[in-house]
């Protein structure tokens, strides 16, 4: 979630982009920068490691004073956090700012490399502005350089270019990170979200998915992800917005799913070097996963799920036996603990009275002790060994969305470190598994378009008064999480269940009123998930079906609704096939008109028993 900012205006903006970067400090960082074009076109930098206050005393020292120019503070993902590998990155021609993953950086810098183009980074970003300025010096102007450009990368990411040949225009793009236009008298400004534009307008325009748009001090022009001009709607943002913006999204739960891509990014970055493809975790760990004879994760609700998703990723890559419960059992039943586990506590609050009282429970026990938490400063966090923070921003919906994937990436993470540190997973198949987490952010925002049809899909599921949701392997947590996320903001009755369970009891349920939703990527236990959809479809219930593209052209069952996505590595699908659960849910509570952000009787945080 690294902060974007861009203005053309007409006065000195270098002040006004450390003021804007300054509202987005919340996003997280490790070094910032900015770019003006100086009198006469000079394209010039100013970065600096650290906090904004590093790049204030720089900017002290060596002020500037263009009237046009573009701000970013960076958490690192290729490269560590140095001055060098800062943003802006910039060539003769042009420099960029960058929120996000480009997954086929090696490729396009080797071509680059081959064309001539000089690097002078350790980063994947910079590989965009190379080839900006590759096509730029082919003739293309700025904004059709920077078209050109867009349709060789791959990766969910926000941009911002600036031009030393043209000092009236900041073009930015758009695929899977959020990017806003502020709407000024006479000046102009993109940022990554309103809060960063507060101190100038309260006129927005959103970019949507796959959109590019030139400023300019006279107005925008967007295009889709066609190139054709596009207009967007103009909204003027509250006060109090400016707060805890919602943006273009008419719930604080369609916005955080829709964030996902960046999220993931962001919480990536802090877990994995996608250069070296490795993980990277703490030099020093109060455990040695080697060592470890049992992993006890303990959490509540959708957390739980999550935990329960990563026991597969934890017997799988590492071998590591795990115990998983829920902390309002785990606390009570008092179980024996292995003398060298770990326990670990997954919360987005960090504040979850159960699971709190199972962390001193374990520490009490002499168990190591670590959580995955979403709020670092939280009591959970604060209390346990270590902290392995998600890193997902604040989180308002009640129901979990992006604190959900962002937990599974985290414990993905780990799941693979420990494979490594105890001679389960050879390097190559860490570089493989690291390789394929590195695709998630692009996935996710491709998860994303499925959203159309599975608005339409949800209008029938509305009037349903029970669900079932089935799943096999690591996709039985993801439905017992889409029949959470079900009954939480739409309050139809809905229950997940292991597919091969479907016999033991569920299937006296099925009729023709029955929706049934099956979650069954294209994996080895794909052909037994298909043998329990044909024994729903025999009882006339009606089937949704989500699945890859091989998967729904091998189904051989009459559904509902196929939802298709993308092709993916079996390991990484549970964090994708979230995404369409979360939008089924929320668009059918949305249809049903309940309170989509605050269901009844639920809180965010539950911080007493």
């Amino acid at each position: 979630m690294c902060g974007i900012i861009g203005i053309v205006g007409r006065e000195p903006v270098a002040g006004h982009l450390v003021d804007s970067l300054k509202r987005l400090e919340y996003r997280g960082y490790d070094s910032a920068g900015v770019a003006t074009l100086e009198p006469g076109g000079v394209l010039t930098r100013r970065r600096a490691e650290g906090k904004l206050r590093n790049l204030e005393a720089r900017l002290a020292k060596e002020p500037l004073v263009g009237l046009v120019g573009i701000g970013h503070t960076r958490w690192a993902t290729h490269g560590a956090p140095t001055e060098s590998n800062a943003h802006p990155h910039a060539t003769a021609r042009v420099a960029i700012v960058h929120n996000g993953i480009i997954e086929n950086f090696r490729e396009l810098r080797d071509e680059l490399i081959a064309a001539g183009q000089v690097f002078s980074s350790e980063t994947d970003s910079e590989v965009v502005a190379q080839l900006v300025d590759h096509h730029l010096g082919a003739g293309l102007s700025p904004e059709l350089a920077v078209a050109a450009a867009l349709k060789r990368l791959k990766g969910a990411f926000a941009l911002a270019f600036l031009f030393p040949a043209d000092d009236d225009l900041v073009v930015g793009a758009r695929r899977g990170s959020p990017l806003a236009v502020g709407w000024g008298d006479g000046e102009m400004y993109l940022g990554s979200d309103a809060l960063a534009l507060a101190p100038f307008t309260d006129r927005i325009t959103y970019l949507e998915e796959g959109d590019w748009v030139a400023i300019r001090r006279g107005g925008a022009v967007i295009h889709d992800e066609t190139d054709a001009v596009v207009a967007r709607p103009l909204t003027v943002v509250s006060a109090s917005a400016f707060q805890v913006d919602r943006g273009n999204y008419r719930h604080f739960m369609a916005k955080e799913i829709h964030e996902q891509p960046e999220v993931i990014g962001h919480t990536l970055a802090r877990y994995i070097d996608l250069a070296a493809e490795r993980i990277r975790l703490p030099a020093t760990l109060p455990f040695d996963w080697a060592k470890l004879d049992r992993l006890t994760i303990v959490a509540c609700g959708t957390a739980f799920y999550a935990g329960l998703t990563a026991k597969y990723w934890f017997e799988q890559f590492a071998r590591l036996p795990v115990e998983i419960d829920v902390a309002s059992e785990f606390r009570y039943r008092e179980p024996p603990l292995a003398d060298n586990g770990l326990a670990l506590f997954v919360s987005q609050s960090g504040e979850t009275a159960d699971t709190l009282a199972s962390l001193r429970y374990c520490k009490a026990h002499g168990l190591h002790t670590a959580a995955v938490v979403n709020v670092p400063t939280s009591t959970i966090a604060r209390e346990a060994e270590i902290v392995f923070p998600t890193l997902a921003g604040p989180e308002i919906g009640v129901a979990s969305t992006k604190a959900f994937t962002c937990q599974l990436v985290v414990m993905a993470c780990l799941a693979i470190a420990a494979g490594k540190a105890r001679g389960r997973l050879s390097e190559a198949e860490e570089h493989t598994l690291v390789r394929a987490l590195g695709e998630l952010p692009g996935l996710l925002a491709r998860a994303l378009k499925a959203e159309p049809k599975i608005e339409r899909l949800a209008r029938q599921i509305a009037k349903a008064r029970d669900v079932i949701y089935l799943g096999r392997g690591s996709s039985f947590p993801i439905a017992l999480e889409g029949a959470l996320k079900l009954k939480e903001i739409s309050y139809i009755h809905s229950e997940g269940y292991a597919a091969g369970e479907l016999k033991h009891g569920p299937i006296a349920l099925i009729d023709e009123t029955m929706p049934v939703v099956v979650i069954a990527p294209h994996d080895r236990t794909y052909e037994k998930t298909v043998s329990n959809m044909q024994e729903v479809a025999a009882r006339g219930g009606r089937i949704v079906l989500i699945t890859c593209e091989k998967g729904a052209a091998e189904a051989s069952v009459p559904t509902l609704e196929t939802i298709v996505m993308p092709d993916m590595p079996p390991e990484i699908a549970p964090v994708v096939y979230a995404v369409p659960i979360q939008m089924l849910a929320y668009h059918t509570a949305v249809f049903m008109g309940t309170d989509v952000d605050q269901p009844r009787n639920l809180a965010k945080s539950v911080t007493v028993e």
